[in-house]
């Protein structure tokens, strides 16, 4: 899952970045409005952690614009005002969740969990294809009822392959996808992550390589 952080507060947005990442999310923070609106529509993010109030452009701004660009993203408002005034307005300017300060991570990790399985197409809490389940609400992969020991990107890579349900998926778009924006484009990071996930996947091997194009599960 990639994530966009829109948070002002410096320390509280790396905190909450670094947590996340330790959940094997790709994380990006950006401090101001304007570039955190500039960054989400270049960027294919599944959830948009969003400050309401933000230098440069104001948070409902923000939330505002995006819905009106069409963005497929999921936005959750982390805020301070947090009185039901607030929350109706923020989930009337196109917010999908609203979360107030100060806040449990605990929660903010399950709600942005949620906020993930609805995005479109509708992705279920557990993913099973070829003999593999997936769960990520527990970060736990079996195949054939053994468990597999996969790291955070190994995760996130089968996590996409499974939830793209036979489609072929892009070099590019698991780069996307799994790896956040300092992730370099031009390594072998991806097939070097696809081997050592077919490793630890065995035989018969799930994971098609179609040439010139991506893989398939």
């Amino acid at each position: 899952m990639r994530l966009l952080i829109i948070e002002d507060e410096e320390a509280l947005a790396e905190a909450i970045a670094r947590g996340l990442r330790k959940q094997g999310w790709a994380t990006d923070v950006v401090l101001d409005g304007s570039q955190g609106l500039e960054k989400a529509l270049i960027n294919d993010y599944d959830v948009i952690v969003l400050d309401r109030n933000l230098p440069g452009l104001h948070g409902d701004e923000v939330c505002r614009r995006l819905t009106r660009e069409g963005s497929q993203a999921r936005i959750l408002m982390l805020t301070a005002a947090h009185s039901l005034r607030d929350r109706v307005d923020g989930l009337d300017l196109g917010a999908d969740d609203y979360l107030g300060k100060p806040f449990a991570f605990d929660e903010l990790v399950a709600r942005l969990r949620a906020l993930a399985r609805r995005s479109a197409p509708a992705r279920p809490p557990v993913l099973r294809r070829a003999g593999i389940e997936l769960d990520a609400a527990t970060r736990r992969a079996t195949r054939e009822g053994s468990n597999l020991e996969l790291t955070n990107k190994e995760f996130g890579v089968l996590e996409i392959l499974m939830a793209a349900d036979g489609r072929v998926v892009s070099s590019e778009e698991l780069l996307e996808k799994v790896w956040d924006e300092n992730a370099d484009p031009f390594s072998n990071i991806v097939r070097v992550t696809m081997m050592t996930l077919r490793r630890k996947l065995g035989e018969p091997q799930p994971i098609e390589t179609v040439v010139g194009v991506g893989y398939r599960l």
